[in-house]
């Protein structure tokens, strides 16, 4: 039985006949932050789809709390404990917040207003807005929407792929601010994060993939004063 939370061993994986991953592990651990940082293509996100269900991985094993997960359908993965936010299409637009967030909890059996109520508690802007359509939302506030609708079924494993996409510099560090936010719900966070030192900079740990496996890793905070990572990965 593996200690960590969500593990990926000796994982090779990719698209089609086209191979990204190249014998990649990595592990989070219970409450963690934990952001993955490389140049475009190394492989960042086919982490997190191969993590969900959305690819299978070609040999080795993703395991959560131990159990083998690879290949298991994304709906089972969320039923399982894990959550994914997606860079792009990851709200309904043309739904209201509200709409939204019951979106998220489809699969959960019972406890849905409950966890809906947390939510808004947690998350006054979405409470202030829940009959506005998601459309009429900011950059920022569309990420915040996204994170609750993925909390609904309150996971505790949240994959995040570019939290700050697209984002000015002001509304992305209120976009990271969240992400600690959900993280002290004792959720353990997978985040995908192109501006490194950004996201280093809220994280416990981190890996540097490139050409699909992993070069570096460490602490948040060795990463950043690595030279040669700054060198290579953070434009120093």
């Amino acid at each position: 039985m593996s200690d960590h939370v969500l593990e990926l061993a000796d994982v090779d994986g990719g698209y089609g006949e086209v191979q990204v991953l190249d014998d990649l592990s990595l592990h989070l651990d219970e409450n963690e932050i934990v952001c993955l940082i490389g140049p475009n293509g190394a492989g960042k996100s086919t982490v997190l789809k191969t993590a969900f269900g959305l690819l299978t991985p070609w040999e080795g094993n993703v395991l959560y709390h131990g159990r083998e997960i690879g290949g298991m359908a994304p709906e089972d993965i969320v039923r399982e404990g894990i959550g994914f936010v997606p860079q792009t299409d990851n709200v309904f637009g043309s739904l209201t917040i509200d709409e939204n967030l019951r979106m998220g909890g489809v699969a959960r059996e019972e406890g849905l207003e409950e966890a809906i109520g947390r939510l808004y508690e947690r998350f006054q802007l979405l409470d202030e807005k829940r009959s506005a359509k998601a459309r009429t939302l900011s950059g920022g506030q569309r990420q915040v929407l996204a994170f609750a609708r993925a909390l609904v079924m309150e996971p505790d494993v949240l994959l995040i792929d570019e939290p700050s996409a697209g984002l000015a510099p002001n509304t992305a560090d209120d976009v990271f601010g969240h992400v600690q936010a959900v993280n002290e719900l004792d959720t353990a966070i997978l985040m995908v994060e192109q501006n490194a030192t950004k996201g280093l900079g809220i994280s416990d740990r981190g890996y540097v993939l490139d050409q699909g496996t992993v070069r570096f890793e460490g602490s948040a905070d060795g990463l950043l004063e690595d030279d040669e990572v700054s060198k290579l990965y953070l434009g120093g």
